[in-house]
């Protein structure tokens, strides 16, 4: 800054208020910016952290990015950030507790001004004064979560089902033992069956339990060539389209003979559009949601659980 200074030929204080972005007289300002520009100088964010104990930094932290769903999740929150004139810390945890407790208090070595988390971690710990906020995992009134709505999106995808025609039906889960906002899901689609008194099947495994599980769960409902069932709501998308390419491999026909839903509303490469027929969760308002939740510093006036619309695109897997 003293060569800026220099260079432009001002008081040190001057270039400050110029970085800084505080008014100064129009024509002092150019000489600093042309000066800026002579010399290609660039501000030390972390420094200035140092001194304003902000870093312009959040720390955003998911299981992987291997996920469609999760990659998109981060870019539509980096988005978000970049707008803000904040950037991103990503950390990856592959859902190991420990590892995103590592990263957790890691914020604070690295003064991160707070923290995004979707964590698998029932006892996540936050550090004092840095602001958290959950996606899909309910922490207590303190922790902010962001969530679709997981209870109505298993509603719709049942009622979507029933809509085409399906008069027996069927949900696949794979999933996490804890207590989380997805589970929402298979209460949604359940209420609707109970409520209209359709007849449905439940198959639910834990994650890491190999999807074979699914496999033998159809063979054991296949009577005469067909399924006992005609509409199947799966979880994720990822379920959905492994549920329909195994059914294909039986000689089952979707939509004709079953038909699948999905839920996350994940984009195919390329052409951008949805792989199967799914219940869309709205990721630019839960990315817009954790970033105002995390800057803006209202999160004790803030809900503690914040529940997002859901819609429901067709993706093929379903009759138009």
């Amino acid at each position: 800054m003293k060569d800026v200074a220099k260079e432009a030929g001002v008081a040190l204080g001057t270039v400050s208020k110029v970085v800084n972005g505080l008014p100064v007289g129009e024509a002092y300002r150019i000489r600093v910016e042309q000066a800026i520009k002579t010399l290609n100088y660039r501000v030390n964010s972390y420094a200035q952290g140092l001194r304003n104990e902000r870093t312009h930094t959040i720390q955003v932290i998911v299981p992987n990015l291997t996920n469609p769903f999760f990659a998109q999740l981060v870019n539509c929150i980096v988005s978000k950030l970049v707008q803000r004139d904040h950037r991103a810390m990503l950390c990856t945890t592959d859902g190991d507790p420990s590892l995103e407790q590592t990263h957790i208090l890691m914020a604070k070595q690295h003064m991160a001004d707070g923290i995004i988390c979707l964590s698998y971690d029932p006892t996540l710990r936050a550090p004092e004064n840095i602001p958290l906020v959950s996606i899909d995992r309910y922490f207590g009134a303190q922790i902010p979560c962001v969530a679709s709505d997981n209870y109505g999106g298993g509603r719709l995808a049942a009622e979507k089902l029933l809509e085409n025609g399906c008069t027996h039906l069927a949900l696949l889960r794979s999933g996490t033992k804890l207590a989380n906002e997805p589970n929402k899901r298979k209460d949604g689609f359940v209420s609707v069956c109970e409520e209209r008194g359709i007849p449905y099947e439940l198959k639910m495994i834990d994650d890491g339990t190999p999807y074979s599980e699914f496999k033998t769960f159809l063979q054991e409902h296949i009577c005469d060539g067909a399924l006992d069932f005609d509409g199947i709501f799966c979880v994720t998308d990822a379920l959905a389209h492994w549920t329909r390419n195994t059914l294909h491999g039986m000689g089952l026909r979707v939509p004709e003979d079953v038909q699948i839903i999905g839920y996350d509303g994940v984009k195919c490469f390329g052409t951008m559009d949805v792989p199967c027929s799914t219940i869309v969760q709205p990721l630019e308002a839960m990315a817009k949601s954790c970033v105002e939740l995390v800057l803006d510093g209202r999160r004790e006036q803030a809900p503690s659980l914040i529940c997002l619309p859901v819609s429901y695109a067709y993706g093929g897997t379903t009759r138009q």
